[in-house]
C-alpha cells in the first residue's frame, strides 16, 4: 500500500526518473509533514499579512471596498459634498478587518494539524492551489462562526458602526430615496475571508513554484521533487 502510494505522488506531486522510479525516495510521512508546513508556513504569513495597520486597507487586492449593494448611497453621498463619510467608514471597515485577522491562527492550525492521509491525497493530485482549497473548505464555517462577531467588536471600537450609522442616516434624509440598511458585520467578515484567502493560495503557489520560499528542510526536501 505505501508503495503504490509513493508511486501515486511520483507522478501526481514529486516528479520520477524515466523508468517512473523516484531518484532519491521520499517516505509517506515526508510527504504529508511538507503539505503541514506548506500550509503552515502560508497561513500564518497571510495572517500576519493582514493582521497589522494596512493589511488590508494598504494593499489593493484586498482593500475591502463601499458594500457594492449600497453604492448608490456612496455617489450621493459624495455628490451632496459628504464624501468624507463614505471615506470613515471604508477605512475603519478594513481596520476592523485587520483587528479581526488573528482569529483565523489557531483554527487554521487545527486543520492542518488534522489532515488525513485522503486529505494530503487529494491535495497531491489538485492543481496549484489544492492545499488553500483543502484549507478553506475545512475552516471557512469556523472562521466565519470566529470572525463575525470579533468584526462587530472591531467595527464598534474603530467606530464603524457610528461611520455606517452617521452614513446610512444622512443618506436616508435625502429626499426621494430609498432607505437602505446592510449587515455590515457579515459583508466585512466575507470580505476579510475572501482576502485572506487570496494570500493563502498566492503564498501556496510561491512555495510550489519558488525554492527560495521553501523555509524549511521539510519544504526543500518535498517541495525540490514536485
Amino acid at each position: 500500500m505505501i508503495r503504490k502510494t509513493i508511486t501515486l505522488a511520483c507522478f501526481f506531486f514529486l516528479g520520477c526518473t524515466t523508468t517512473g522510479v523516484l531518484e532519491d525516495p521520499l517516505s509517506t510521512d515526508d510527504i504529508i509533514k511538507g503539505l503541514k508546513e506548506a500550509l503552515n508556513v502560508g497561513s500564518i504569513n497571510s495572517v500576519v499579512a493582514v493582521n497589522k495597520l494596512d493589511g488590508y486597507f494598504g494593499n489593493p487586492l484586498l482593500k475591502i471596498p463601499f458594500p457594492p449593494e449600497v453604492a448608490n448611497v456612496e455617489t450621493t453621498l459624495r455628490s451632496v459634498g459628504l464624501g468624507n463619510l463614505v471615506d470613515n467608514a471604508v477605512l475603519a471597515i478594513n481596520r476592523a478587518a485587520e483587528d479581526a485577522a488573528i482569529k483565523a491562527k489557531p483554527i487554521f492550525l487545527n486543520a492542518i494539524t488534522n489532515m488525513a492521509f485522503d486529505d494530503a491525497l487529494k491535495i497531491l493530485k489538485g492543481d496549484t492551489i489544492a492545499a488553500t482549497t483543502y484549507l478553506k473548505t475545512k475552516t471557512f464555517t469556523d472562521l466565519t462562526t470566529a470572525f463575525k462577531p470579533s468584526i462587530q467588536s472591531s467595527l464598534d471600537k474603530v467606530d464603524a458602526t457610528k461611520y455606517w450609522s452617521d452614513l446610512t442616516t444622512a443618506y436616508n434624509k435625502i429626499p426621494f430615496v430609498k432607505p437602505v440598511s446592510t449587515d455590515l458585520a457579515a459583508y466585512v467578515t466575507g470580505k476579510a475571508l475572501d482576502g485572506l484567502f487570496l494570500l493563502v493560495s498566492k503564498e501556496e503557489v510561491k512555495i510550489r513554484k519558488d525554492p527560495v520560499a521553501r523555509v524549511s528542510d521539510i519544504l526543500r526536501k518535498v517541495f525540490a521533487k514536485q
